[in-house]
């Protein structure tokens, strides 16, 4: 494929010479634009089969994205117009560069406070506490939808389905449930706020939806919830917890500081974007700065941890950091290294969006987005397309179905911008592949949360959704 391009590549100078410049057709029904939108399905297959095929989903996009672009470059060359694609190129970049800056500060604060155990800490609390099955199905799925406008639904689903693992101890009928329960309250949660997932991210960069106004979504998000868990409480058992349970796990020192430079960050991020009309990546970024700076006063600060039997799931993935000590080559010595745990961020979902990005992108840039919005806004109307890019979402990843409709940029006001959003959030709870939630707890309940146990309640879920979107039509009037 790379080599039949560069051989239409060498062609292009040629064939531009004939056409007449800056004249460019429709390019959806020209052999690139054919050939583009087969690559970008061909990837897609890759990255919906990600467990199947044990290929990382960055992989297939990110080669998706240099062909499409390549393919883009050649089609416009080729009509005689060398000028466009190159800026058009430059600006997907930056645009990425903007939301990688501020995902890779957010998700080390996330990844810090992990390192700290603070997560940690959080589940033993609930462990040991020994709530009833019930309880904990509550409790959970309350955390989840109160924690993922923060921490994001990915982070938080991973947390509550710690607990959820821990406390089931083998009870599959719970362990099913309470991993539906998380994964609908998660996403529920992050569709409320701009840090809750990526798709709200990229909605309030936009300036599209201010930051105040995702408020508005707090109510039918909390429907969105409520109803499925509501219907599935039921077949929780009213019984205790296994009783085998024993944890140990506290918060590590500078866990309480870093919570607080992670909110003052949040705010900080808020008001440059709304008082400033800056970046939030810039508020985002001063703060893991301020993280790093603090970072250093607690490594020169903190006792040496030893004793590899006591090591954290972190510490002992970073072992061969750490130094012996004298007498005993078993223990070793490890202090904090905010590098390391800028590492450890997800750098797969990160690399992903980079494909994801400009792959849209490239196709906006042939034309397909534009076709797309005229067939389905200009036809079906703002908000059953709305509802629509839902459904959507639950079988193709939020992200790529809300980075189109943006770069449709369809006519709409705020009450629109606020339904799409909502539902690019909610929708992927229909299916357990619709959201990163739920194709990571299919990943930590191997076996017992799956593909078909979570479509027995898509029922449940289809009418929380359908209900959220009726209470936002409501409160908007719509």
């Amino acid at each position: 494929m790379v080599l039949c391009l560069c051989g239409l590549l060498g062609t292009a100078p040629a064939l531009a010479a004939t056409s007449a410049q800056g004249t460019v057709p429709d390019l959806t029904t020209s052999l690139y634009g054919v050939v583009a939108i087969l690559i970008f399905v061909l990837a897609y297959i890759f990255v919906i089969g990600e467990e199947f095929f044990l290929l990382r989903k960055s992989k297939p996009m990110i080669v998706a994205a240099g062909l499409i672009w390549l393919l883009t470059g050649i089609a416009y060359a080729v009509h005689g117009d060398t000028e466009t694609a190159g800026p058009a190129l430059q600006h997907n970049i930056l645009e990425y560069a903007e939301m990688f800056l501020f995902l890779l500060a957010a998700m080390t604060f996330v990844t810090t406070l992990e390192e700290r155990q603070v997560f940690g800490a959080l589940r033993t609390w609930l462990i040991v506490r020994q709530f009833s099955l019930r309880q904990v199905y509550w409790i959970t799925g309350a955390l989840a939808f109160v924690l993922s406008p923060v921490a994001d639904n990915l982070s938080t689903a991973l947390l509550m389905g710690a607990v959820v693992l821990a406390v089931g101890n083998g009870n599959r009928q719970f362990v099913t449930v309470g991993s539906i329960n998380i994964v609908i309250a998660a996403n529920a949660g992050g569709a409320f706020s701009p840090f809750g997932d990526i798709t709200t991210l990229m909605v309030w960069q936009e300036g599209l939806v201010p930051f105040s106004e995702f408020g508005h979504l707090f109510l039918p998000s909390l429907v969105n919830w409520l109803v499925p868990a509501l219907l599935m409480y039921r077949a929780v058992e009213q019984s205790p917890p296994a009783s085998n349970l024993h944890a140990n796990v506290q918060m590590r020192q500078g866990a309480l500081p870093i919570i607080g430079i992670f909110l003052g960050t949040i705010v900080c991020s808020v008001l440059i974007n709304s008082r400033l009309n800056m970046s939030p990546a810039l508020g985002m970024m001063t703060g893991l700065g301020v993280l790093k700076l603090y970072g250093y006063r607690l490594a020169r600060r903190e006792p040496a941890l030893r004793d590899t039997g006591h090591l954290s799931q972190y510490q002992a993935e970073n072992i061969t950091d750490m130094e012996p000590t004298q007498g005993d080559h078993t223990d070793v010595v490890r202090r904090f290294d905010i590098f390391h745990v800028v590492e450890r961020a997800s750098w797969d979902t990160l690399m992903f969006f980079y494909g994801v990005v400009l792959a849209v992108g490239g196709l906006a840039q042939l034309g397909y987005l534009s076709l797309a919005s005229e067939h389905v806004y200009g036809t079906l109307g703002p908000t059953l397309a709305n509802i629509a890019v839902g459904v959507l979402s639950a079988v193709i990843d939020n992200i790529p179905v809300m980075l189109a409709v943006l770069r449709m940029a369809p006519e709409m006001n705020m009450d629109q911008w606020l339904l799409v959003t909502l539902t690019a959030g909610v929708g992927g709870s229909l299916l357990s592949i619709g959201s990163a939630a739920g194709i990571a707890l299919m990943g930590q309940a191997h076996g017992v949360y799956t593909f078909m146990s979570h479509l027995r309640w898509a029922w449940a879920i289809a009418l929380g959704y359908a209900l959220s979107v009726l209470c936002h039509l409501w409160l908007s009037g719509i």
